[in-house]
């Protein structure tokens, strides 16, 4: 199957030369000259708006500057359109306050905005330690939400680059209903035993690219959710979490089709899941196809490759029906490592939409810290298999 270079490489040169022009004409709007206060201890939501309104009412080049220090900041949204192109450069920390803020959607909001560019260094500490305690989504699906680090929405044509994240108290980074976007060179912090800590989970969104990139956290390092298409995701490290997760799909009446996926060129290290596509036992009937998974190394992955479409993360779930969610056209090419299971391959698929046209080229796994014999576990999988298989395919 071919798969076609899925992300418009004009839209990069256009971010490159932005970026670069930015530091030659561009109008800065500090935010100290708005009365932010480094302390680590005063709510700088006033002076934040302020600069932020400022910056965007401009028609050329504007930057928001945070310079270094360590800013308190409560929940705030940056609010478009903006009239011209937007920086938000962070050489400066932000700080969330402590506690759980129960149903606090998100701790920093970007909504409506075009040509925004965040990059700078700085580091954004979620406090997750004070809240995870209160979390109980982890649990069941009955629960009170923690607020999500950052969440862009109806953001397009925008780049994040050089920004660390720290201990989110729920997801680091969320991106609803956006277009052209460029992730890269972020890192992505919280610890193995941090409940619901997405690194990037996106849904309803288009053409976006994530390269570059470290993710350290307690949940998916990456989650693609419903109607989302042209994913490109490169040179990412993934450690400790769930890998990268397409799904969970077919929960919800309204669900859309993800198609178009491709993750090469990664590295999962202790992970729960390496690559795993997931979904609902339920009537929602959508197509999950075109994804390609190619040149994967993992180290010690519990489930290095998986398709789940028995998804039940809290039992008893309500198993309506087998799932109807359509799971065509994958590709797994060149993969390897070592598997900390016995079942290094498994592909549970649906009975009434069974997977098809999976290919797999060159899968090799050896079992972490011993010479036991490795298995692979399929059931309703049509496919073709080529080159080296170890574990031995099972379709």
């Amino acid at each position: 199957m071919a798969h076609k270079n899925i992300f418009p490489c004009i839209f990069f040169s256009i971010l490159f030369c932005v970026s670069f022009t930015v530091a030659q004409g561009a109008r800065t709007f500090n935010i100290k000259s708005y009365g932010a206060i480094a302390d680590g201890r005063i709510d700088n939501r006033k002076a934040f708006l302020r600069a932020w309104m400022d910056a965007c009412d401009q028609k050329e080049v504007s930057i928001v500057y945070i310079p270094k220090g360590v800013y308190m900041l409560g929940s705030v949204e940056f609010a478009g359109p903006c009239r011209g192109v937007t920086m938000f450069f962070m050489k400066g920390d932000l700080r969330a306050p402590r506690g759980a803020f129960l149903n606090v959607e998100t701790w920093l909001g970007f909504r409506y905005v075009d040509n925004l560019i965040m990059k700078g260094g700085g580091t954004l500490d979620g406090q997750g330690q004070s809240a995870w305690p209160f979390n109980q989504c982890h649990k069941n699906n009955n629960c009170q939400t923690l607020p999500i680090s950052v969440k862009f929405d109806f953001v397009t044509n925008s780049r994040i680059k050089s920004i660390r994240s720290i201990h989110s108290k729920n997801a680091h980074f969320s991106f609803f209903g956006c277009t052209n976007i460029n992730i890269s060179n972020v890192e992505l912090l919280a610890p193995d035993y941090s409940p619901n800590t997405d690194g990037i989970k996106m849904g309803s969104s288009s053409n976006i690219r994530i390269s570059y990139s470290k993710i350290s956290t307690g949940d998916d390092c990456i989650a693609i959710l419903s109607d989302t298409s042209n994913i490109d995701i490169s040179n990412v490290y993934c450690g400790p979490g769930h890998g990268i997760s397409i799904g969970s799909l077919g929960k919800y009446t309204n669900e859309k089709n993800v198609n178009g996926v491709s993750v090469r060129k990664c590295t999962l290290n202790g992970t729960d899941n390496g690559i795993r596509i997931k979904s609902w036992e339920s009537p929602i009937s959508i197509t999950a196809s075109n994804f390609l998974f190619q040149d994967i190394f993992m180290y010690n992955v519990r489930n290095p490759i998986i398709i789940d479409q028995t998804y039940c993360p809290h039992p008893p779930c309500n198993r309506q029906t087998a799932s109807h969610v359509q799971i065509r056209d994958v590709t797994y090419r060149n993969i390897f490592g070592t598997s900390s299971s016995e079942i290094a391959v498994s592909m549970q698929c649906s009975k009434k939409f069974p997977c098809k046209n999976i290919v797999m080229t060159d899968i090799k796994f050896g079992h972490h810290g011993t010479k036991k014999s490795l298995k692979s576990y399929c059931s309703y999988v049509n496919g073709r298999f080529f080159g080296r298989q170890y574990p031995p395919p099972c379709f």
